[in-house]
Protein backbone atom coordinates (compact mmCIF):
# COMPACT_ATOMS: atom_id res chain seq x y z
CA UNK A 1 0.00 0.00 0.00
CA UNK A 2 1.38 3.42 -0.94
CA UNK A 3 1.52 6.36 1.43
CA UNK A 4 -1.21 7.99 -0.67
CA UNK A 5 -3.44 4.93 -0.17
CA UNK A 6 -2.75 5.10 3.55
CA UNK A 7 -3.70 8.76 3.70
CA UNK A 8 -6.88 8.05 1.74
CA UNK A 9 -7.74 5.17 4.07
CA UNK A 10 -7.19 7.27 7.18
CA UNK A 11 -9.19 10.10 5.63
CA UNK A 12 -12.14 7.80 4.96
CA UNK A 13 -12.02 6.43 8.51
CA UNK A 14 -11.93 9.97 9.91
CA UNK A 15 -14.82 11.03 7.66
CA UNK A 16 -16.93 8.06 8.78
CA UNK A 17 -16.19 8.92 12.42
CA UNK A 18 -17.30 12.53 11.89
CA UNK A 19 -20.48 11.51 10.05
CA UNK A 20 -21.25 8.88 12.69
CA UNK A 21 -20.78 11.41 15.49
CA UNK A 22 -23.06 13.83 13.66
CA UNK A 23 -25.84 11.26 13.31
CA UNK A 24 -25.48 10.20 16.94
CA UNK A 25 -25.79 13.74 18.24
CA UNK A 26 -28.61 14.54 15.83
CA UNK A 27 -30.61 11.61 17.20
CA UNK A 28 -29.77 12.36 20.84
CA UNK A 29 -30.11 16.12 21.14
CA UNK A 30 -31.45 17.38 17.81
CA UNK A 31 -30.11 19.75 15.20
CA UNK A 32 -30.58 22.99 17.13
CA UNK A 33 -28.62 21.91 20.21
CA UNK A 34 -25.86 20.19 18.27
CA UNK A 35 -22.62 22.13 17.84
CA UNK A 36 -19.52 21.66 15.74
CA UNK A 37 -17.52 21.53 18.98
CA UNK A 38 -19.60 18.59 20.21
CA UNK A 39 -19.22 16.78 16.87
CA UNK A 40 -15.45 17.28 16.92
CA UNK A 41 -15.22 16.04 20.51
CA UNK A 42 -17.25 12.91 19.85
CA UNK A 43 -15.45 12.14 16.58
CA UNK A 44 -12.04 12.85 18.15
CA UNK A 45 -11.30 15.21 15.30
CA UNK A 46 -10.33 18.85 15.17
CA UNK A 47 -12.80 21.46 14.00
CA UNK A 48 -10.25 22.44 11.34
CA UNK A 49 -10.47 18.91 9.91
CA UNK A 50 -14.26 19.12 9.80
CA UNK A 51 -14.29 22.55 8.17
CA UNK A 52 -11.85 21.38 5.50
CA UNK A 53 -14.56 18.96 4.32
CA UNK A 54 -17.81 20.79 5.11
CA UNK A 55 -18.65 24.49 5.10
CA UNK A 56 -20.81 24.30 8.24
CA UNK A 57 -23.24 22.34 10.35
CA UNK A 58 -26.03 22.27 7.77
CA UNK A 59 -23.89 20.76 5.02
CA UNK A 60 -22.35 18.26 7.45
CA UNK A 61 -25.74 17.10 8.75
CA UNK A 62 -27.20 16.70 5.27
CA UNK A 63 -24.15 14.69 4.16
CA UNK A 64 -24.48 12.45 7.22
CA UNK A 65 -28.19 11.83 6.62
CA UNK A 66 -27.62 11.18 2.91
CA UNK A 67 -24.89 8.67 3.68
CA UNK A 68 -27.02 6.99 6.35
CA UNK A 69 -30.09 6.65 4.18
CA UNK A 70 -28.49 5.94 0.82
CA UNK A 71 -30.31 9.04 -0.43
CA UNK A 72 -29.11 9.21 -4.00
CA UNK A 73 -31.01 7.17 -6.55
CA UNK A 74 -29.12 4.54 -8.52
CA UNK A 75 -30.00 4.56 -12.22
CA UNK A 76 -31.68 1.35 -13.31
CA UNK A 77 -31.71 -0.32 -16.74
CA UNK A 78 -34.47 0.57 -19.19
CA UNK A 79 -37.40 -1.87 -18.73
CA UNK A 80 -38.76 -0.94 -22.15
CA UNK A 81 -41.99 0.90 -21.28
CA UNK A 82 -43.12 3.87 -19.21
CA UNK A 83 -45.39 1.96 -16.81
CA UNK A 84 -42.66 -0.47 -15.74
CA UNK A 85 -40.16 2.40 -15.50
CA UNK A 86 -42.43 4.44 -13.22
CA UNK A 87 -43.09 1.41 -11.04
CA UNK A 88 -39.37 0.66 -10.74
CA UNK A 89 -38.65 4.27 -9.77
CA UNK A 90 -41.35 4.20 -7.09
CA UNK A 91 -40.05 0.92 -5.72
CA UNK A 92 -36.56 2.39 -5.40
CA UNK A 93 -37.97 5.50 -3.69
CA UNK A 94 -40.08 3.33 -1.37
CA UNK A 95 -37.13 1.13 -0.43
CA UNK A 96 -34.98 4.17 0.37
CA UNK A 97 -37.75 5.80 2.41
CA UNK A 98 -38.57 2.75 4.51
CA UNK A 99 -34.88 2.26 5.35
CA UNK A 100 -34.62 5.78 6.74
CA UNK A 101 -34.71 6.58 10.42
CA UNK A 102 -38.02 8.42 10.82
CA UNK A 103 -36.80 10.32 13.87
CA UNK A 104 -33.78 11.69 12.05
CA UNK A 105 -35.76 12.70 8.99
CA UNK A 106 -38.62 14.32 10.89
CA UNK A 107 -36.16 16.14 13.16
CA UNK A 108 -34.40 17.52 10.13
CA UNK A 109 -37.66 18.69 8.55
CA UNK A 110 -38.72 20.36 11.80
CA UNK A 111 -35.40 22.20 12.12
CA UNK A 112 -35.73 23.47 8.55
CA UNK A 113 -38.64 25.69 9.58
CA UNK A 114 -36.45 27.97 11.67
CA UNK A 115 -32.97 27.51 10.19
CA UNK A 116 -32.71 29.01 6.72
CA UNK A 117 -29.18 27.72 6.14
CA UNK A 118 -30.31 24.16 6.84
CA UNK A 119 -33.46 24.59 4.74
CA UNK A 120 -31.44 25.90 1.80
CA UNK A 121 -28.97 23.01 2.01
CA UNK A 122 -31.66 20.34 2.35
CA UNK A 123 -33.56 21.75 -0.63
CA UNK A 124 -30.44 21.93 -2.77
CA UNK A 125 -29.12 18.48 -1.90
CA UNK A 126 -32.04 16.25 -0.91
CA UNK A 127 -35.22 17.76 -2.34
CA UNK A 128 -33.66 18.36 -5.76
CA UNK A 129 -32.51 14.73 -5.81
CA UNK A 130 -36.10 13.64 -5.29
CA UNK A 131 -37.27 15.95 -8.09
CA UNK A 132 -34.79 14.32 -10.45
CA UNK A 133 -35.75 10.75 -9.50
CA UNK A 134 -38.09 10.37 -12.47
CA UNK A 135 -35.80 12.01 -15.02
CA UNK A 136 -34.37 8.75 -16.43
CA UNK A 137 -37.85 7.24 -16.84
CA UNK A 138 -39.22 10.38 -18.50
CA UNK A 139 -36.16 10.77 -20.73
CA UNK A 140 -36.54 7.19 -21.95
CA UNK A 141 -40.29 7.62 -22.52
CA UNK A 142 -39.63 10.76 -24.58
CA UNK A 143 -36.99 8.92 -26.62
CA UNK A 144 -39.46 6.07 -27.27
CA UNK A 145 -42.16 8.54 -28.29
CA UNK A 146 -44.44 7.69 -25.34
CA UNK A 147 -44.38 11.24 -23.98
CA UNK A 148 -43.66 14.74 -25.27
CA UNK A 149 -40.63 16.50 -23.81
CA UNK A 150 -42.72 19.22 -22.12
CA UNK A 151 -43.83 17.19 -19.08
CA UNK A 152 -44.05 18.72 -15.60
CA UNK A 153 -41.45 16.51 -13.93
CA UNK A 154 -41.44 18.48 -10.67
CA UNK A 155 -45.17 17.85 -10.19
CA UNK A 156 -44.73 14.13 -10.85
CA UNK A 157 -41.93 13.83 -8.28
CA UNK A 158 -43.63 16.06 -5.68
CA UNK A 159 -46.91 14.14 -5.87
CA UNK A 160 -45.16 10.78 -5.63
CA UNK A 161 -42.91 11.84 -2.75
CA UNK A 162 -45.85 13.29 -0.82
CA UNK A 163 -47.89 10.11 -1.11
CA UNK A 164 -44.98 7.87 -0.15
CA UNK A 165 -44.03 10.13 2.77
CA UNK A 166 -47.60 10.24 4.02
CA UNK A 167 -47.85 6.46 4.15
CA UNK A 168 -44.39 5.99 5.63
CA UNK A 169 -44.59 8.60 8.39
CA UNK A 170 -48.21 9.74 8.83
CA UNK A 171 -50.89 7.14 8.15
CA UNK A 172 -48.84 3.97 8.58
CA UNK A 173 -50.72 2.31 5.74
CA UNK A 174 -48.85 -0.28 3.65
CA UNK A 175 -46.27 0.86 1.14
CA UNK A 176 -46.48 -2.44 -0.71
CA UNK A 177 -46.35 -3.17 -4.43
CA UNK A 178 -50.16 -3.15 -4.64
CA UNK A 179 -50.20 0.47 -3.48
CA UNK A 180 -47.37 1.42 -5.85
CA UNK A 181 -49.10 -0.24 -8.80
CA UNK A 182 -52.30 1.67 -8.02
CA UNK A 183 -50.33 4.90 -7.74
CA UNK A 184 -48.88 4.33 -11.20
CA UNK A 185 -52.09 3.15 -12.90
CA UNK A 186 -54.63 5.43 -11.20
CA UNK A 187 -52.63 8.62 -10.61
CA UNK A 188 -49.30 8.98 -12.41
CA UNK A 189 -50.13 7.59 -15.84
CA UNK A 190 -53.44 9.53 -16.08
CA UNK A 191 -51.60 12.68 -14.97
CA UNK A 192 -48.92 12.21 -17.62
CA UNK A 193 -51.47 11.42 -20.33
CA UNK A 194 -53.43 14.55 -19.39
CA UNK A 195 -50.28 16.66 -19.57
CA UNK A 196 -49.33 15.06 -22.90
CA UNK A 197 -52.75 15.95 -24.28
CA UNK A 198 -52.28 19.57 -23.23
CA UNK A 199 -48.93 19.91 -24.98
Amino acid sequence: MTSEDGRRGRGEVREEAILGATLGLLAEIGYDRMSMDAIALRARASKATIYRRWSGKAELVVTAVERHTGQRMIERPDPGNLRADLLGTLQAMRDGLTEQDAGLLLGLLTAMHHDEDLARTVRARMVDDKRQAFDPAIDRAVARGELPAAINRALLAELSSAMLFSRAFVTGEPLDDTFLTGLVDDVLLPLLRHQAGDV
